[in-house]
């Protein structure tokens, strides 16, 4: 392994410069689904600064001009490194820009399903000049999403492609390994975008397909195994979800008993949450879990929160105070234990166990600084500054999917692994508006009947999350011959396979009549039921 430790160390890595598009993580998919590892940063990162070295760049879409006076650039040195650079519809025009090409608006906008055609150069003498498009020829559909077009073709740089409104649809420097696309390939629409990616990251890039679970699982013990030091111990932070879970197997089969599986009830966890995952994890998974009742804690902090990212705040800062003196009370035993019985001494518990994931990643960070941030998420974004414990995050560049996948061949049960996330911060963002027992109750109820019902109608695999949240309003209802002025629970379900896009599950009409008759007629307080029929974008999975 290499020195830094980072997982890309490990991988023939493309590095995907973010310049804000919405798409910018589906190129990281297709990637990872040719078997190739992607990673994703801000296009403001130096490269100096990256403490790993990738094999080629792609540079992304954007929702701006680069003829924008506050326009994103990205660092020359991506230029002059020598590394291949594929420039996609924005990435293509700052490629351009910066070789002194004019982009400039234009009047034929190209939103949706467009035709290039493929120019070949053949035997020229310019041997990489036909390597984006090898195999293709002729005309191929393609997906566009621009306003702006290149005016001329920048010096050095010969034409690939080519559509009626975007002569320079495709570009590629005469001796350097640079390459720019008007086109999306990252999305499904177009139909052969796939391999045009395959072939800058394989066939320009030189990289090998190596990127798997089985391979994964092998490299990340080790990786472990070196961080934590042979007497070194972890804490965990385990929830009973498939990301917490599938954390905890893997770190105990690196490091065994010298991992230690902490639950913290923080009290707004789904109804009989912390006595199902003890029961899941102790008698599925053979993870020593030892449970922390702080629902006190949590709850008197939260008293008079609305504000969601000041919940995560509080709550993630919570978490590690917890976290840090369970951690010295089991170094305490160990040294009270090790006095009496004598032998070896144990290491100390340096090191804090996350299931951050990608999408968590990719949520919390942008180019243009936290106030652009969609959300901050407790487990990459809400931790105390001075934090004692150091944080270990295996599972922090991996999708979903590739997490489920992982917790199969980890032999983690199909019951766990098929479980729809649950947020760290719990119901607390589930719960629009301030936190209290009576409302987390509410909220537990009303979600306990949703689950059950989606269950009995056979829909949960169907369905990649969810969920009952609890609005801050309350309607007039009529229950009983009487009029009632309750509160209104909203559900949410979606089907996704990243979570980074999401859309509405169509629920069958009497599914959804039976969860909402139920939750009216056994949840107190509540008299009104509604359906999130939004996807993401424009809205997120949670509603906060």
């Amino acid at each position: 392994m290499a020195t830094t430790g980072h997982i890309a160390d490990a991988y023939d890595t493309i590095l995907v410069l973010d310049f804000g598009s919405q798409y910018s993580h589906l190129i990281v998919r297709r990637l990872r689904e040719l078997g190739i590892y992607g990673e994703m940063l801000p296009c403001t990162q130096k490269l100096s600064e990256l403490p790993w070295k990738p094999k080629g760049i792609i540079l992304s879409g954007s929702p701006y001009s680069v003829y924008d006076h506050d326009a994103p650039r990205v660092d020359p040195e991506v230029y002059t490194c020598g590394l291949p650079v594929l420039g996609v519809c924005y990435g293509l025009q700052e490629t351009a820009h910066h070789f002194g090409a004019r982009v400039e608006s234009c009047e034929h906008r190209e939103y949706g399903e467009a035709i290039i055609s493929i120019i070949k150069h053949g035997n020229d003498g310019i041997s990489h000049v036909d390597k984006l498009f090898e195999g293709i020829s002729g005309e191929m559909p393609v997906w566009m999403s621009h306003s702006d077009r290149l005016q001329n073709k920048p010096d050095d740089f010969v034409v690939v492609a080519t559509t009626p409104n975007a002569p320079f649809a495709a570009l590629v420097h005469e001796t350097k390994p640079i390459y720019g696309i008007q086109f999306h390939p990252e999305v499904t629409h177009s139909p052969r975008g796939k391999e045009v990616i395959a072939r800058f990251a394989e066939l320009i890039c030189g990289c090998e397909a190596s990127w798997k679970m089985e391979t994964f699982i092998d490299k990340e013990i080790a990786r472990i195994r070196e961080l934590v030091g042979p007497k070194g111990q972890v804490i965990g932070a385990v929830s009973g979800g498939v990301d917490s879970s599938v954390a905890a197997k893997l770190m105990h089969e690196a490091i065994g008993d010298r991992f230690h599986a902490i639950m913290v009830d923080n009290g707004v966890l789904r109804m009989n949450e912390a006595a199902q995952v003890h029961k899941m994890l102790n008698e599925d998974l053979g993870v020593n879990l030892t449970v922390v009742d702080a629902s006190d804690l949590f709850l008197t902090k939260l008293k008079g929160v609305t504000d969601p990212e000041k919940k995560r705040k509080v709550i993630g800062n919570t978490f590690i105070e917890v976290f840090e003196a369970k951690a010295a009370e089991i170094e305490a035993e160990a040294e009270k234990e090790l006095a009496v019985q004598g032998g070896e001494a144990k290491g100390k518990i340096e090191w804090l166990l996350q299931g951050t994931l990608y999408p968590d990643v990719i949520e919390s960070i942008s180019f243009k600084g936290p106030s652009a941030t969609i959300k901050t998420h407790h487990n990459v974004g809400g931790l105390l500054a001075n934090m004692k414990l150091k944080l270990i995050e295996p599972l922090r560049e991996l999708f979903k999917d590739e997490v489920r996948s992982l917790g199969r061949l980890l032999d983690i049960p199909a019951h766990l692994v098929g479980r729809h996330p649950f947020p760290g911060p719990g119901l607390a963002i589930r719960i629009l508006g301030e936190v209290t027992r009576e409302q987390v109750k509410i909220a537990q109820h009303a979600d306990s009947i949703y689950i059950e019902e989606i269950r009995r109608a056979g829909l949960y695999d169907k369905i990649s999350q969810a969920f009952a949240a609890l609005l801050p309003v309350q309607a007039v209802g009529v229950q009983g011959d009487r009029r009632t002025y309750d509160q209104v629970i909203v559900l949410r379900a979606v089907e996704s396979q990243d979570f980074m896009t999401a859309d509405w599950f169509p629920f069958p009409a009497d599914v959804l009549r039976k969860i909402s008759s139920r939750i009216t007629n056994e949840v107190a307080g509540v008299n009104r039921v509604t359906y999130d029929i939004t996807s993401k974008p424009p809205g997120t999975i949670e509603w906060l």
